[in-house]
């Protein structure tokens, strides 16, 4: 058996589901929109240039999540997945994910998304294994806070292997291990696979991937 990662944002997404979301709640009405949204911007840049400081990224986004009830907020996701993510979703996406599975590979959704956001979007693609940044809760409500690592940079190195060896797994134990992204931010993972391969990358990712030889491939 083979392994195959996905990162989800701009890369089996044809868009960011983080920065989305936040622009859903601002059109919805549940954030304020000329303070929300220029900090939303602001966090999406220094995502993009590999400055982001992820646990102030973090309280940012889970704050909407810690003031409005549980059952609210699952309202408001149903919605933004039918409204906005579905449409993010292309037949070359499916196609590819749909490649693995038919190959007996084991697929895992991988991304620095928050896991109540990314949860159905994962569901989409019928893969059932997610690492995202886990938001805390207490008696069923987000209380604003992360639990553990951030699934970012590093992160995620660590996340996956966390969660191999809850399986008595280890990525050296795979033939094949493929990773599929779009970001330099995930460049660490990258590099701990066999098979890299980047997706309608950015540009410092796709100057990296030309010099490695790796494949690019574009899902839009």
């Amino acid at each position: 058996m083979n392994l195959a990662l996905f990162d989800l944002d701009n890369t089996i997404l044809a868009g960011d589901s983080d920065h989305n979301w936040n622009r859903f709640l601002i059109k919805e009405g549940y954030l304020d929109k000329v303070t929300h949204a220029e900090r939303n911007d602001k966090f999406h840049a220094e995502y993009k240039s590999g400055s982001l400081d992820v646990y102030a990224y973090c309280e940012f986004v889970f704050e909407p999540l810690s003031k409005n009830s549980r059952s609210l907020l699952n309202q408001l996701l149903k919605k933004y997945v039918e409204e906005v993510i579905k449409p993010m979703i292309t037949d070359k996406a499916y196609a590819l994910v749909n490649k693995h599975r038919e190959a007996g590979d084991l697929l895992i959704v991988i991304t620095a998304t928050n896991s109540f956001i990314t949860k159905p979007i994962a569901e989409l693609f019928a893969i059932e294994n997610l690492i995202g940044t886990d938001p805390e809760e207490k008696e069923g409500e987000f209380t604003g806070k992360v639990i553990g690592l951030p699934s970012f940079q590093e992160g995620k190195v660590i996340r996956l292997e966390a969660w191999l060896k809850s399986k008595n797994l280890t990525l050296t134990a795979f033939e094949k291990s493929y990773f599929y992204s779009d970001s330099h931010n995930d460049l660490p993972l990258m590099k701990k696979v066999t098979h890299p391969i980047a997706v309608d990358s950015d540009e410092i990712l796709t100057e990296y991937a030309k010099s490695k030889g790796w494949p690019q491939i574009s899902l839009r």
